[in-house]
């Protein structure tokens, strides 16, 4: 048995496979540079809280640190991030305006999580302090909203993904940064439930490395069998 390559599908199969190749190879350096960025965010959201700066001048640089803010949290303005659940259980975040004391305007705080049917304060007296407070947590950027994901409807405090932007403006403030502090605060009365962070970054390039590569082998298991010849045979036969 042996192989004589014909034009046409080797000018179609080598270049093809050059590609496939190439790709799969793409992804395991994708792979490697994925899992050291999660360790990296990890590393970064377990270390000492820092001061949160008045302006952030890389709001993407700041992702995952965690840091601490003084101010007043401004409990009229209290925006309800829907379909939530904590252990199985389905609820609502809150999401409140902060003021802070350093002057430096205003920054949004995921408090937490709250049950359903605890939606109005008047349910939990105990989770809106009142004067000063200093809030801890982690930095997360407003990406916006996901596939398939609603628009939010600030008309009746309704929100499926936090929006800077439009939570200022409901409140009649001036545009806030991209970005909001995801609390790991305690509340007396236990609500609303704090610190629900995790590095939730998907790293799918194996499973994507592994499909360019089998591709890469189909092609050629193909491109071998549409050339095999048994041996002896000639072109005439």
């Amino acid at each position: 048995m042996f192989i004589r390559p014909k034009l046409l599908p080797t000018l179609f199969t080598v270049p093809a496979l050059i590609a496939l190749i190439a790709l799969g190879s793409w992804q395991i350096q994708r792979l490697y540079w994925k899992a050291e960025l999660i360790d990296r965010l990890q590393e970064r959201s377990a270390e000492a809280p820092v001061a949160l700066p008045r302006w952030l001048d890389d709001v993407e640089g700041y992702e995952f640190r965690r840091v601490a803010v003084t101010g007043e949290f401004l409990h009229e303005h209290e925006f309800y991030l829907i379909n939530r659940s904590l252990k199985g259980k389905a609820g609502l975040n809150i999401v409140t305006l902060l003021k802070r004391a350093d002057g430096g305007g205003h920054v949004l705080v995921n408090r937490g999580w709250v049950p359903f049917d605890q939606r109005d304060p008047k349910t939990r007296p105990d989770s809106q302090p009142k004067g000063g407070v200093i809030v801890e947590g982690i930095v997360r950027l407003a990406k916006g909203p996901g596939f398939f994901m609603p628009e939010n409807e600030p008309h009746n405090n309704t929100w499926f993904y936090v929006d800077p932007s439009s939570m200022s403006a409901s409140a009649g403030l001036p545009p806030l940064q991209p970005y909001y502090i995801l609390a790991a605060n305690k509340t007396d009365g236990g609500l609303p439930v704090g610190h629900q962070w995790r590095i939730d970054i998907r790293n799918d390039h194996l499973q994507y490395a592994i499909t360019w590569f089998a591709l890469a082998f189909g092609l050629l298991a193909i491109y071998l069998l549409y050339h095999r010849r048994p041996t002896g045979s000639t072109d005439e036969e």
